[in-house]
């Protein structure tokens, strides 16, 4: 009797870490790692829900637009209304996947928002100058050494820079006023700024639909007996598949082949721990 009273299924879709970074041995949230766990949630139960929990500081535009956008593709064409929980952070990127549902809930203490676009880098001409060194670049193209680290900054660079990110941000702000049309409350120039809150001012501002857990909503949404499946996202970096093969151990003992793809899981580790580190975690 208990197999056949277990109870309605809800699939959930866990995005976490930053997106679109992603190296040889650590993956980040990308469409081409996801899209497949996305289609297998919106085919997996007859319930017309499906849950997304999201923990991001952010990273690609793209890589957010697209998964997005194949979220709202699916739920058209499925008939499925999504719900979006908040974790730590729903940020930048984070909070674009988060519009892909039609609820949005966060913890009381998670952070939300930071609906703009950055760039962030060193400058180290002077830097190279001290030490005597040179910089040898050779291209075609005038404009094809632009935003060189190495080099000083151009102000036409910088005015091209900052146009390519007004046209980002105007895409972001649009989704947003989209996907919370007549939820908004909030003055346009703090909405759209870049800054970030906790959830209960996000909840004041319209940026979300309540304070709630994805256990205690599905709950209410299904009664108790509700279910929750995890939809898995893909097994990991190319470390992880590497494990796997005849001789791995020995390879990575012997320092064969690795030091190339572990100094960019290096940067690449770094440069998410800055994006965390941004919002306090």
């Amino acid at each position: 009797m208990r197999f056949f009273n277990r109870g309605p299924v809800v699939p959930v879709l866990r995005f976490t870490g930053p997106i679109g970074m992603v190296t040889p041995l650590r993956p980040g949230l990308a469409l081409a790692s996801v899209a497949g766990p996305i289609e297998r949630a919106f085919s997996f139960s007859k319930l017309p829900t499906v849950a997304i929990v999201v923990n991001s500081p952010g990273g690609s535009p793209v890589q957010s637009h697209l998964i997005f956008r194949r979220i709202r593709q699916l739920a058209a064409e499925k008939d499925k209304r999504v719900y979006v929980f908040c974790e730590d952070v729903a940020a930048s990127g984070g909070y674009f996947l988060a519009l892909a549902g039609d609820e949005i809930y966060a913890d009381p203490s998670s952070v939300v928002g930071s609906i703009g676009v950055i760039s962030a880098g060193f400058g180290l001409d002077k830097f190279i100058d001290r030490f005597g060194i040179q910089r040898r670049v050779h291209s075609s193209g005038k404009d094809k050494g632009a935003l060189d680290p190495f080099q000083p900054e151009r102000p036409e660079d910088i005015a091209r820079l900052e146009d390519l990110q007004r046209n980002v941000h105007d895409v972001f702000i649009g989704v947003v006023k989209e996907r919370r049309a007549g939820k908004l409350k909030g003055p346009e120039e703090e909405l759209f700024s870049g800054t970030f809150w906790s959830a209960a001012k996000a909840l004041d501002y319209g940026l979300i639909d309540g304070l709630d857990d994805l256990r205690g909503k599905m709950r209410a949404l299904h009664g108790d007996k509700v279910r929750l499946r995890a939809i898995p996202l893909s097994s990991g970096g190319l470390l992880s598949r590497f494990r796997r093969l005849p001789g791995f151990e020995a390879a990575r003992d012997n320092g064969f082949a690795l030091g190339p793809a572990l100094a960019d899981d290096l940067i690449s580790a770094i440069e998410a721990r800055a994006l965390w580190s941004r919002f306090g975690l």
